[in-house]
C-alpha cells in the first residue's frame, strides 16, 4: 500500500468497503451530462442504468481490478460484441452481496437499480449511501472511480432541499 493510502485508512470510501483507493477518480457534472457513460466506456461494458431525469441517485464506488487473462481463447473484442456478457476471467461483485459473482452485466445493471430503489426509494429521491461495485477483468487497470448523482440547479419538487443536496 502506498504511504499516502496508509495515512488515510479511515476515509469514507474505506469505511464503505473500498480498499486501496489511491488511484481515485470522481465523475462530477450536471444531470444527464453523460457521467455514467464515461465510466462505461472506461470499463468497456454496459452495466449502468440509463433513462431520463435523475438516474444515478446514489454514489457508485466502482473498483476496477485487473486479473490475469487466459492466454488461450481470451478475446479482447468479446465485450464489444456483447457488452453485457462477461468474458472469460471477468466478473462483478457487490459489497452488499458477499460471495456472489455476476457474470452478466445486465444483471449488474438490474442489481444497481434494485439496490438504489431499496435505499433511496422509487420516487427519484437521492441518498448519499454508496453502492460498492468491484469489476474484475484482464481488460481494466487497477483504478477506483466514483459516479455521483448529477448536479441540478433546482431541486425536484418532491424532494426537500436538505435531502436532495447531500453532496
Amino acid at each position: 500500500m502506498h504511504d499516502d493510502c496508509a495515512r488515510n485508512r479511515h476515509t469514507p470510501l474505506r469505511l464503505h468497503g473500498a480498499n486501496n483507493v489511491c488511484a481515485l477518480q470522481v465523475v462530477v457534472g450536471s444531470q444527464s451530462a453523460g457521467k455514467s457513460s464515461v465510466l462505461e466506456n472506461i470499463v468497456g461494458r454496459d452495466f449502468l442504468p440509463r433513462g431520463s431525469g435523475i438516474v444515478t441517485r446514489r454514489p457508485l464506488i466502482l473498483q476496477l481490478i485487473n486479473v490475469p487473462g487466459e492466454d488461450s481463447g481470451d478475446d479482447a473484442l468479446a465485450g464489444y460484441r456483447n457488452p453485457t456478457q462477461a468474458a472469460l476471467n471477468e466478473w462483478a461483485e457487490f459489497h452488499h452481496i458477499p460471495n456472489r459473482r455476476f457474470n452478466d452485466f445486465g444483471d449488474v445493471k438490474r442489481e444497481i437499480e434494485n439496490e438504489t430503489a431499496r435505499v433511496a426509494g422509487s420516487n427519484k429521491g437521492i441518498n448519499r449511501q454508496p453502492i460498492n461495485l468491484k469489476i474484475f477483468s484482464p481488460h481494466v487497470l487497477n483504478l477506483t472511480l466514483v459516479d455521483l448523482p448529477g448536479l441540478t440547479k433546482v431541486s425536484p419538487k418532491h424532494c426537500p432541499r436538505r435531502r436532495c443536496s447531500p453532496f
